[in-house]
């Protein structure tokens, strides 16, 4: 009986001792480098900005329905995007392209679910996921915060 109730104990030991290894190394490979070619990207600068889209207005109106996008190029570097995924989750990515230095061609036209730049690479970009589609380059698009309150959606950086 005694050695049953030993090695039970060292059995509960050794599992906690495991959970423990396991929880610290989820933890650690949460942090990943992916991010790195966001955050340092040397061809996009951070600008801090704020934009605040009432939906009540016509302008706006069509980002009240899933599948709709709507493009300012008066915010951000070369403009912001805004996507309406499901009228819970927004995405809002930079309109300038990543892969290039802020020029006249790297200003991106949206059309559907696709940015393009006008530079000679024609790098195309998914404006929900922000991924490279077509072209050359390591950097997919630039990401700003998003939040909707009411009818209204937030974008800033």
């Amino acid at each position: 009986m005694k050695t049953i109730i030993l090695f039970s104990e060292k059995f509960a030991i050794m599992m906690k001792k495991t959970l423990v290894l396991l929880l610290f190394s989820a933890i650690f490979s949460a942090c990943s480098t992916n991010d790195d070619n966001l955050l340092n990207n040397p061809n996009l600068i951070n600008l801090n900005f704020r934009l605040q889209l009432n939906l009540d207005f016509p302008e706006y109106n069509d980002l009240q329905f899933p599948g709709n996008s709507f493009a300012t190029y008066n915010e951000g570097i070369r403009g912001v995007v805004v996507y309406n995924i499901n009228n819970s989750q927004y995405t809002a990515f930079e309109l300038s392209d990543p892969n290039h230095p802020p020029s006249n061609c790297s200003a991106m036209t949206v059309e559907g679910v696709v940015a393009t730049c006008n530079c000679e690479d024609g790098n195309s970009y998914n404006i929900i996921t922000g991924e490279l589609l077509e072209g050359e380059g390591q950097y997919s698009m630039k990401p700003y915060r998003i939040e909707r309150r009411g009818n209204t959606i937030e974008v800033y950086n």
